[in-house]
């Protein structure tokens, strides 16, 4: 360590230059005797310097573990053991820190817990007056199905009904999202399989590729995986394939596709729509953010459709960036260099420390 200290290595340089120009000044009066014992009383002078440059650089030592320890998360520290010194201020004024930063980090947590308890309660004011009126709607419209009258009203009855449904899965969107913000939602660390995180994501969504005529294919890697949570996953990719769903015209289809390699897990979803347009790529994962070619070929725009008014896409970077992974999108291009779809791309890293 000493080694390495440049203030220790420039130290030892003037202190060998003087006694060099010392001894040189008796060698040159011809005093060989003189020269001889100033670099003998020299090095004996040196060797109390030399210890207590130990010992000041061993407590430092000392100082930066036990600092290195409160940045890997450890709070009861306390730097009370030194002696009177400078060194002793000095631990003194970071054990002082360390106490205000724990404080600090503390309140912050219950902040983060009540903020989350807070939208909590919100999730449950809003979504009951919700409920009951969409079973208010619905039992009006039925009543009028049944009279058999009045069938516009009935219609209206229905538009109402989605509306409703739309409202709520926004509401919903926005609270997930909050709960992100404020580091609420808590992410398990397991072992996930990529073939049960796709069926999972796709199965809410079997019937509404059915019904838009599109196919959702898959080409996975056997065995693919990678360390993160399930459910949070599943509802991220399950965001990304209702957007593609969303922009692949009838007869069109979206492929799954997944590869593991050394350093990461990749799983990439590319659909045969118009693709993104350029000026909209640097925004795609903004919240609210709508580009120019609409929410795309399926009628899925709506003032109150989460996919509609730009947040599903953010809400599945959020999810994934939450738990160290990475979600980026690109137009899928051919041989001529031609648009073919719209690509997005999970990365997952894997932990390469030893």
């Amino acid at each position: 360590m000493l080694a390495r200290n440049r203030e220790f290595a420039r130290a030892v340089l003037v202190w060998l230059i003087l006694t060099g120009l010392a001894a040189t000044c008796a060698l040159w009066c011809g005093r060989v005797d003189i020269a001889l014992g100033i670099a003998v009383g020299s090095a004996i002078t040196a060797l109390p310097f030399l210890c207590l440059t130990v010992w000041r650089y061993r407590e430092l030592r000392r100082l930066a573990s036990r600092l290195d320890a409160v940045l890997a998360g450890e709070r009861e520290l306390a730097f009370s053991q030194m002696e009177e010194g400078e060194l002793a201020v000095l631990a003194s004024e970071l054990d002082k820190m360390v106490a205000r930063l724990t404080r600090t980090a503390e309140d912050l947590a219950r902040e983060r817990q009540s903020l989350a308890d807070a939208l909590a309660d919100i999730s449950h004011q809003l979504k009951t007056p919700l409920t009951s009126l969409a079973l208010t709607t619905e039992l009006v419209r039925k009543e009028l199905t049944r009279r058999g009258d009045a069938p516009e009203l009935v219609e209206r009855l229905r538009r109402i009904e989605a509306l409703e449904m739309r409202v709520e899965e926004l509401v919903s969107v926005l609270l997930r999202l909050a709960r992100l913000d404020a580091g609420a939602l808590d992410f398990a660390q397991a072992t996930v399989s990529v073939d049960e995180l796709v069926e999972r994501a796709a199965s809410p969504l079997a019937i509404a590729y059915d019904l838009a005529d599109v196919t959702l294919g898959t080409e996975l890697e056997p065995g693919a995986s990678f360390t993160g949570d399930l459910a949070w996953t599943a509802e991220a990719l399950g965001n990304v394939l209702k957007n593609c769903l969303e922009h692949t015209p009838a007869g069109g289809r979206v492929t799954v596709r997944a590869v593991e390699d050394i350093l990461a897990c990749r799983i990439s979803v590319e659909d045969t729509g118009p693709g993104i347009a350029e000026e909209d790529l640097p925004h795609i994962f903004e919240r609210f953010y709508r580009g120019e070619r609409g929410a795309g070929e399926n009628g899925a725009s709506s003032e109150v459709n989460p996919a509609g008014v730009g947040i599903g896409l953010s809400l599945a970077r959020a999810l994934v960036s939450a738990q160290g992974g990475t979600l980026t999108a690109e137009n899928a291009c051919d041989n001529a260099g031609r648009v073919t779809g719209a690509r997005f791309t999970f990365t997952f890293f894997k932990d390469l420390a030893v």
